[in-house]
């Protein structure tokens, strides 16, 4: 594999797997859903009336594209094109990458009061957004 990947990459269906998994965050981090558990697991707590800045928004955008590239150009190498196939991607890079480095990352940062209930909802958002995004860029066309 090289970086020549890049120019054979279906850019369409990298944007589009991006948005799905960046999407997913928001619910995801919805306070209905796993936001307040994860602000307390994070010991972090929005001021009443105040709303997150651009940087917010900006950064996870960012890392799910940077996610998403890396995931197209695994699934072009393995010539990954079924369901099958997608979803074993989708689990080599979510779990055997994603959901293994939040682990540490949760357990050795000594400022996250709860660090199990952070890496299973930040772990958890990580495996499944990467099993939509593999999927996404494995079978499109």
């Amino acid at each position: 594999m090289s970086f020549d990947t890049l120019g054979e990459l279906n850019w369409l269906a990298v944007i589009v797997a991006t948005i799905g998994f960046f999407g997913l965050g928001a619910i995801w981090y919805a306070p209905p859903v796993f936001g307040r558990a994860w602000q307390r697991a994070v010991g972090f707590e929005m001021p009443e009336g105040e709303r997150p800045g651009p940087a917010f928004y900006i950064g996870p955008l960012a890392t799910c594209f940077v996610a998403t590239v890396a995931t197209a150009m695994l699934a072009l190498a393995t010539a990954s094109d079924t369901v099958g196939e997608a979803i074993v991607l989708g689990l080599v890079v979510g779990l055997g990458i994603a959901a293994t480095v939040a682990f540490v990352g949760g357990m050795f940062d000594p400022h996250k009061p709860q660090p199990l209930v952070w890496f299973a909802i930040f772990g958890g958002y990580q495996l499944v957004g990467l099993l939509i995004v593999a999927l996404i860029v494995s079978l499109w066309d």
